[in-house]
């Protein structure tokens, strides 16, 4: 029996085959849920966007404003990580940005149940977080700001570095690798 195609699947679905739309998510759901998780590393949120993008995905089906530009599974994992993006922006934007020491590089969230021993302690790990970025090489430490507070992509940090995009990804590496060490080293938990 031959395996019907994904482009079937969607014309399917969009004449009122539910059955389709279950094939195309039993399909794709894996690389659509692992898209997500790897970026925002938490089971319960991933879950969360992962039901959002094929609410969307629904959507886009059927108001017929989908158009097959490539394969489904492809876009479909675009919709995920596009949503996840943008829930992140928003995420960023709801926090206030200030820094102990008025550098404004670390976002802080205050809520209100934390206590003072819990700030306090945070604040110190932040603090000694910030000493060991400072213990990077140059090249390293510049990539892990531009990428992490300073928002830009790979082909921005390249260009402004005026490296190619796989050395700043690799100095990128070897930067979370090199705080990683130290932290252990250090104690330093965040």
């Amino acid at each position: 029996m031959q395996k019907i195609s994904d482009h079937d699947l969607v014309k399917l679905y969009q004449s009122g085959t539910q059955t389709a739309l279950e094939e195309l998510i039993k399909r794709h759901k894996r690389s659509i849920f692992s898209a997500i998780y790897l970026i925002v590393r938490d089971r319960p949120l991933a879950e969360d966007i992962f039901q959002e993008t094929f609410i969307k995905i629904i959507k886009t089906l059927r108001t017929g404003n989908y158009n097959e530009e490539g394969k489904f599974g492809g876009w479909a994992v675009r919709v995920g990580r596009n949503l996840t993006i943008d829930y992140i922006r928003k995420m960023k934007r709801d926090v206030t940005i200030t820094d102990s020491e008025g550098n404004g590089i670390f976002d802080y969230l205050v809520i209100a149940e934390e206590s003072k021993e819990d700030q306090i302690m945070k604040m110190q790990s932040e603090h000694q977080l910030k000493n060991l970025i400072k213990l990077l090489p140059e090249e390293q430490r510049e990539v892990l700001i531009m990428r992490h507070w300073g928002d830009m992509s790979f082909k921005e940090i390249a260009d402004k570095t005026g490296v190619s995009i796989n050395t700043a990804l690799g100095r990128m590496r070897y930067a979370l690798n090199n705080l990683r060490k130290m932290m252990v080293a250090k104690g330093v938990q965040i």
